[in-house]
């Protein structure tokens, strides 16, 4: 045999399939980061019927969680 008929395959690196794209990640760790935050409106040793832990914490958390659910829907371009 010669060595042209003789094809060595040489280990290619393989592109790495991830389940989402960098976009959707990046819509995730917002969300993570924003229900964070409210929870951490609900924090402290004020008074518990403060506007802000029983209306705005609540809302802050929701909002992270619809992002949340809005970038594990999100369709990637490719």
């Amino acid at each position: 045999m010669s060595k042209d008929k003789i094809t060595s395959k040489k280990a290619e690196p393989a592109e790495k399939d991830y389940v989402f794209g960098k976009e959707n990640y990046t819509l995730m760790i917002i969300g993570i980061v924003v229900i964070f935050i409210g929870f951490a409106l609900m924090s402290g040793k004020e008074d518990i019927f403060d506007f802000r832990k029983i209306t705005l914490a609540p809302l802050v958390v929701l909002l992270g969680f619809v992002i949340e659910v809005f970038a594990i829907m999100k369709k990637t371009k490719s």
